[in-house]
């Protein structure tokens, strides 16, 4: 029955979720997957806005995304048309058969021509975009090669200027790399579409077999277009064997050098030309013989070919001619590529203006050289890092949440005398805290509090440091050296983000008895404001932490201090040049904590240049940065203006780096040397000394630096205040010593001058080949043999204590030298170190007393020590001759003498016990001085 007038509805389906609500949660999704990678880009600018630094995050920004939307857009036109032309060939299947007969024979391959048709296009994006995101990491290369600055310096064999290898040469490999991805990515591209098209490639059953089989079939069009991309590929391989492996032969490493050797320039050289020869005809051919439908045939010829001639040409015929020709008269070969080498290996680590002095030992050290090198004698640094922080950390910290990470050498005006110290950070370790909250970790303990400083060669009478600057809040016993800001806030081990200033105080230092504390509140004006919901939400997501939206503690004045380890910091700021891992604090006049650091120019491309680690054979320390340990403020200066590199970032990031002549004066004063350049070059010079071809090739004066007990390659490298030989005024240096190569001897040293117009000078004092100077390992061998000193270290081995030697000192000392140890003594299972001893050593003498003074006394002087238990450590800072004996009073007789210092003796030992009664260790150690003093005056009366 039916109804023509009455409409049939059919009940409406379940609904779904309504547009909007799955709107919202794909957002929330969305949200949840990028909010962090969003918001750390966010944190980032909002962080490089902060410290004036925007423009490097701009432009990195900027460059990547350009290039990268460049390449990808590039990359994605090459591959699309590629695909698009290998499917123009696919039949045009009729998607609606209803026979199942012919949809079983055809069905499987209608639906695979339409899969390859649908997913070209994302595959082509997904290419594209690796090809993007490896080309955007590429834009340092690009920038440098944009701005490239020329070394004025031209290599020896091509005549190209140094500045083709550092900054041209690199963008060209990238460019030949990229073109050579999209190269390869086309020929994946067009073969394998075109195959699942079943267009151009695929296979049929060969009939004319028994049984049938499977016989592949290539069309010609396709055959074509594939031999054209494998064409290209070989193509781009001859240009970079013209572009870049020629070049690159002078960035070689050989048996004998670096560079390119004979062979290389006599046969390699050819034969590299003569293979993009044989690449490009190898191309041509392949075109050819696809185009007359033998591309598989082609191929096969052409590869063996291709491997064959790589093979004959690259490595048979080089390495034939080598070993037959260049090995039995390898010095006559490479007498040239040895001189390249050494020249271009001394520019390049710039040891090729070294003031090279020569000394003579003819005239033996004594006494009067002594006092006339007081500011030497008086600077000696007699703690070694590793003890003096055992022992700051015991004594100093003052709370288990401090800590001392580093302790470095300075030099300060003290009494109108330039003396070396020892400076370390109090700084905040959160970790060791008590109790780990957000509240403690985040707004409550938020900075290290001070430093610790005192002389690097005096000791208490307990044989402890002395410390001119001490305790909570910070105390100096001189008035050169006053510490007013002493909050660290940015230090060498601020990690975490800390929110300030905020309702809960932060802590300061303990204060009194008890749980006393001083608080304060930060006003430095660092950090980014979080006065805003939408900004807590953002840091929130930054750092993982949704306290900052709940907690009440914030106010509209509150700010986040993050990236606060200094290193850390620099790098971000600056990151096109490569930081020196040691930064090191200075007190300024007015009392700030300021952080300087040390940056380099580095490249591993300059042609002949002995490289090191890391491959690298460039450096210039062009770079020295200061971040304020307070606010965080951070400013750069160039060092080395004549640097071809720094010109480059300068032109890079104009107005970015300032002069150093800007650089605060009281600052400027504490600028240092650095080790790591210095230990390189150092380390090269003890080869590339000699630039005589003939020889460096038998290396017959070659030096190497000393080593001592299991400290490496980095032994006796040291800060030194000290008067040069032929200089006028004592000078803050860094001095390394060397011997011949395999033998103890010292055979010179070297020195790089830190203060004034003299900065970065380097010089060597080298010994005559003549004589005998005793080295390193000879002076430990002597004072291991010495039977006073082997006595007292069995002695103190026995008593429950452990010796700690401390490391060799080599002191010069006009055109000679002494050298000192000192001995640190340490009850088994404790943690402060002591100085007990000083071992002296000068030629074949060894001398081990309390102090330095009574070791130089007895070698130089003549004088006889006081016993072991008369005198304790008080400093070994003031070296003088033997007082001479206390001239008789008018009518007195000698014996009336000696009975008159014996009485002094006596008064001095009383004095000394009551003050050790009443624990006043000062003066114990002043008077058990004094009467050591006396008793060396009564043996030397007659």
């Amino acid at each position: 029955m039916t109804y023509p007038d009455r409409e049939i509805r059919l009940p409406a389906p379940p609904r779904g979720p309504s547009i909007a609500l799955r709107a919202v949660i794909i957002a929330v999704a969305l949200l949840l997957v990028f909010a962090p990678a969003v918001a750390s880009r966010l944190a980032d600018w909002l962080w490089y806005r902060d410290i004036g630094y925007e423009r490097v995050f701009l432009t990195q920004i900027i460059a990547q995304w350009s290039l990268a939307f460049a390449a990808g857009v590039g990359g994605f036109i090459i591959l699309y048309v590629n695909a698009r032309i290998a499917l123009r060939g696919a039949p045009r299947r009729n998607l609606h058969i209803r026979d199942a007969t012919t949809w079983a024979a055809q069905g499987p391959a209608i639906l695979m021509e339409r899969l390859a048709s649908w997913f070209v296009v994302p595959v082509c994006l997904l290419v594209a975009f690796v090809l993007a995101v490896s080309a955007g990491a590429n834009w340092r290369e690009l920038a440098m090669f944009i701005f490239r600055t020329p070394f004025g310096v031209a290599d020896p064999i091509f005549a190209r200027d140094v500045g083709y290898y550092v900054f041209t040469l690199p963008m060209v490999e990238t460019l030949l790399t990229f073109l050579n991805a999209i190269a390869w990515a086309s020929l994946v591209v067009v073969t394998l579409p075109a195959y699942v098209a079943r267009s151009d490639i695929g296979a049929v059953v060969d009939t004319s077999q028994q049984g049938g089989g499977l016989r592949f079939f290539v069309t010609p069009r396709a055959q074509t277009h594939i031999a054209i991309l494998a064409a290209s590929i070989l193509v781009l391989r001859a240009v970079r064997v013209v572009l870049v492996d020629v070049p690159s032969l002078l960035l070689s490493q050989k048996p004998v050098l670096f560079g390119a050797a004979y062979t290389d320039l006599t046969v390699r050289l050819p034969l590299m030309r003569v293979l993009a020869v044989v690449l490009i005809l190898a191309a041509a051919a392949l075109v050819w013989q696809a185009r007359k439908g033998q591309l598989v045939r082609g191929a096969v010829i052409v590869l063996v070919a291709v491997i064959a001639s790589a093979v004959l040409l690259g490595g048979l015929i080089p390495s034939a001619f080598q070993r037959l020709v260049v090995q039995p008269n390898e010095l006559e070969r490479e007498t040239a590529q040895i001189q390249h080498h050494i020249t271009a290996t001394r520019a390049a680590w710039a040891i090729d203006s070294i003031d090279r002095r020569e000394l003579t030992t003819e005239r033996p050290l004594t006494m009067r050289e002594i006092q006339s090198n007081q500011a030497t004698i008086s600077n000696v640094r007699l703690w070694d890092r590793e003890p003096l922080l055992q022992t700051y950390g015991q004594i100093q910290s003052i709370r288990t949440y401090y800590d001392f990470v580093s302790v470095d050498d300075d030099r300060y005006i003290i009494n109108g005398e330039l003396r070396q110290v020892l400076l370390a950070p109090r700084e905040l370790n959160t970790n060791a805290l008590p109790t780990r909250t957000f509240v403690n970790e985040h707004l409550t303990y938020t900075h290290g509090m001070g430093v610790t400083l005192g002389p690097s060669n005096q000791v208490t009478p307990e044989g402890l440091p002395v410390l001119w600057v001490k305790d909570l809040p910070p105390a100096s016993s001189v008035p050169e050296v006053k510490v007013t800001r002493p909050q660290i806030y940015f230090g060498e081990q601020s990690n975490e983000f800390v929110l300030a200033p905020t309702r809960q105080r932060e802590f300061d230092y303990p204060s009194g008895e008890g749980d006393a504390a001083v608080y304060s509140s930060y006003d430095g004006g660092a950090g980014v404001s979080v006065g805003s919901f939408w900004r807590r939400l953002l840091f929130a997501f930054r750092f993982g932490s949704m306290n900052i939206i709940l907690s009440d503690y914030l106010t509209p004045d509150t700010r986040i201090l993050y990236h606060r380890d200094v290193l850390d910091r620099a790098r971000l700021a600056l990151p096109f040049v490569m930081f020196d891992a040691d930064p090191y604090m200075v007190i300024t006049d007015d009392g700030r904590l300021e952080w300087i650091l040390d940056a380099y120019t580095v490249s591993d491309r300059y042609p002949y240049a002995q490289p090191l680690g890391g491959g690298t054979n460039y450096m210039r320390n062009s770079v020295k940065v200061l971040v304020d340990a307070y606010t965080g403020a951070l400013r750069s200066y160039v060092a080395d203006a004549s640097d071809p590199m720094i010109q480059t970032l300068e032109k890079l990031y104009p107005g970015l780096l300032h002069p150093l002549s800007d650089m605060p004066a009281d600052v400027r004063a504490h600028v240092r040397y650095p080790t790591t350049i210095f230990s390189a070059q150092s380390a090269l010079y003890a080869t590339f000394h000699m630039t005589n071809p003939e020889t460096f090739y038998h290396r017959e004066d070659q030096w190497q630096v000393p080593t001592s007990r299991g400290s490496g390659a980095e032994s006796f490298l040291r800060h030194i205040v000290m008067r040069l030989p032929g200089e006028s005024a004592p000078e803050f240096i860094l001095m390394r010593p060397f011997t011949p190569r395999q033998k103890d001897n010292l055979s010179a040293w070297m020195v790089v001058r830190n203060d004034g117009e003299h900065y970065g000078k380097l010089r060597v004092y080298q010994f005559p080949r003549q004589s005998l100077v005793f080295g390193p390992a000879q002076i430990v061998n002597r004072i291991n043999q010495d039977t006073e000193v082997a006595r007292q270290i069995a002695l103190w081995d026995q008593g429950g204590s452990e010796v700690i030697r401390g490391e060799l000192l080599v002191i010069p000392i006009e055109e000679s030298l002494i050298y000192v140890m000192p001995l640190y003594l340490r009850a088994q299972g404790g943690r402060i170190p002591e100085l007990k001893r000083v071992i002296v050593a000068h030629e074949s003498q060894v001398a081990m007393h309390e102090t330095l003074e009574q070791g130089l006394a007895v070698l130089f002087g003549g004088a006889q020590p006081p016993p072991p238990d008369a005198a304790v450590p008080t400093t070994a800072a003031t070296v003088a001759a033997p007082r001479p004996a206390t001239p008789p009073i008018a009518g007195e007789t000698v014996s009336a003498t000696n009975a008159r210092l014996i009485r002094e003796a006596g008064a001095a030992y009383d004095r000394a016990r009551a003050a050790q009664r009443a624990e006043d260790w000062a003066t114990y150690g002043t008077e058990m001085r004094r009467l050591g003093e006396i008793l060396g005056r009564l043996r030397g009366t007659p």
